[in-house]
């Protein structure tokens, strides 16, 4: 109802409740990559996610944005977004929302809006809540994701490993709203990796940090910036 007045072609995704049947998932890999189990709001969080992605590449469509129930958009602004070629401007994935300020540097000043600038994140800032994917950007995702071992948002922020920088817009066009997440507190409950699982949970553990530690040197490199076009209405 609230994007009632908008323009642009939009629908809803009914979510899913478990996992999907293009997923796989391994609760010991899930303890293994993440340090626990995942919950069933997660799996079916994740699945929704994906499920937007594949029907999206099923479709003729150049550009996906993505919003989750619980957000408030600046519908205006989305479709000056929308109407931008943002795979042309060599941007595959852009946020339209972080839970985290995270460190990031400016890619483009008054990019789209005067004031609203275009960030790259150099670390995970979490939230999957309002984000835009070109064709080429859902199709690297796909391939990446198809095994479930985090929640979504931890898997989107992770640059280092699908390739696509973790693009933002700011000041964010869409925030959250106030309340709890459907998906339960639950999962911030401290959990026990198993003996048998600690070795190796350990080790992927510090291999992570070491690959976030490098990814924010390398944002901090001004030869490292990637090469974004003008983000102009086509």
């Amino acid at each position: 109802a609230r994007a009632a007045g908008v323009t642009l072609d939009w629908r809803f995704l009914d979510g899913r409740r478990g996992l999907g049947p293009d997923l796989s998932y391994d609760p010991d890999e899930a303890v293994i990559f993440k340090g626990r189990p995942l919950s069933a709001g997660e799996l079916g969080c994740y699945s929704s996610h994906y499920a937007a992605w594949t029907s999206f590449l099923q479709s003729p469509a150049t550009q996906l944005i993505v919003f989750e129930d619980d957000t408030i958009v600046d519908w205006t602004f989305v479709e000056k977004l929308a109407r931008i070629d943002l795979q042309a401007s060599g941007i595959g994935f852009l946020r339209l929302y972080a839970m985290d300020p995270g460190p990031c540097r400016r890619l483009l000043a008054n990019a789209v809006d005067f004031q609203r600038h275009l960030i790259e994140y150099s670390d995970r800032v979490f939230g999957g809540q309002a984000y835009v994917l070109t064709r080429a950007g859902a199709e690297r995702l796909v391939g990446h994701c198809g095994a479930v071992r985090r929640p979504i948002d931890d898997e989107l922020d992770r640059s280092w490993a699908h390739g696509l920088p973790n693009l933002c817009l700011f000041p964010f066009p869409v925030i959250a709203q106030s309340g709890v997440s459907t998906i339960g507190l639950g999962r911030y409950d401290g959990y026990q990796v198993p003996a048998h699982l600690a070795g190796r949970r350990r080790r992927e553990r510090i291999a992570e940090l070491a690959r976030r530690a490098a990814r924010r040197v390398y944002g901090l490199l001004p030869w490292t910036r990637p090469a974004i076009g003008p983000l102009k209405q086509s």
